[in-house]
């Protein structure tokens, strides 16, 4: 985000009212909120909201979505993650902030090495996997490699593919704003090969993954376990099923925000190991 945009969006919450409507709305959630909710549950004018809601569309805090006669109002969490990405930028001059929360900055911490004196940035690759590839690995990752496509290739497969990715982790991703395109469900064999690319870090998220028995990984990867609820559950209604993937979206979000805040080329291996561990319990 410039330093312009994050003016304009900052002076747009600089409000107590529409702070507590921009507020409101994001904790709907994906679902988000008619007007008519939003003035009901704060006591706010619907004259006077429709002011706040225009300020923050402006700015592109929220997004608006006509249903019939009626509008519906959501929270721009591409744009909500990058203003406090650049509120945090440079934070602590890149050094690990002691008794603060971490949180996604946008400096890079690139993978260097160095070759005829010169120092070449590369990718670092991550491999999330859970058993049939549908949702979660899918999920974490188009999230990465919408939030560091320069700094990171995110890759996902399962043990067991169920071949399709399933159409509620797609349209998460959408009303995100995330790219869905390339995404499918593979087995995570495509990965063990002697020309499969190598990895630094592989990650499960559901748990029956991570007790199998994984094939051997090109590169000596860090491993890690991010355990994440299956979002899909037989019996769910419709509303059950979009609150349930975009609480799995959320947690796997704050997660990858938290490891591209690490000092990557700062640590050893066995701290990073520690540091990948604990992410999985935050």
């Amino acid at each position: 985000m410039s330093e312009a945009n994050a003016v304009k969006a900052l002076a747009a919450l600089a409000q107590a009212s529409r702070l507590r409507v921009f507020r409101t709305i994001v904790g709907a959630g994906p679902e988000g909120m008619q007007p008519g909710q939003i003035s009901q549950a704060l006591g706010i004018p619907a004259n006077t909201l429709s002011f706040h809601l225009k300020e923050l569309h402006q700015v592109e805090l929220i997004s608006v979505e006509r249903e019939g006669r009626f509008l519906r109002y959501r929270a721009n969490m591409q744009a909500m993650q990058s203003l406090v990405g650049f509120l945090t930028d440079h934070c602590c001059q890149g050094q690990p902030c002691e008794g603060m929360p971490i949180t996604h900055r946008t400096s890079p911490l690139p993978h260097t090495f160095s070759t005829s004196g010169a120092t070449i940035m590369s990718q670092r690759h991550v491999l999330f996997l859970c058993t049939g590839n549908s949702s979660r690995s899918i999920m974490a990752e188009a999230i990465l490699n919408h939030l560091a496509p320069n700094r990171f290739v995110a890759f996902s497969a399962g043990s067991q593919a169920a071949g399709q990715v399933k159409p509620q982790a797609l349209q998460c991703l959408e009303r995100n704003h995330m790219s869905t395109a390339g995404l499918r469900s593979k087995s995570w064999n495509e990965f063990s090969g002697p020309d499969a690319p190598g990895m630094d870090f592989v990650i499960t998220v559901c748990d029956q993954a991570a007790a199998e028995v994984c094939p051997v990984w090109p590169g000596q990867p860090l491993t890690a376990h991010w355990g994440v609820q299956e979002p899909a559950q037989a019996g769910q209604s419709a509303e059950q099923s979009v609150k349930a993937y975009w609480n799995a979206f959320m947690t796997l979000h704050r997660r990858i925000a938290i490891l591209l805040s690490l000092p990557l080329e700062k640590l050893d291996r066995l701290t990073l190991q520690s540091e990948l561990q604990r992410i999985g319990q935050s």
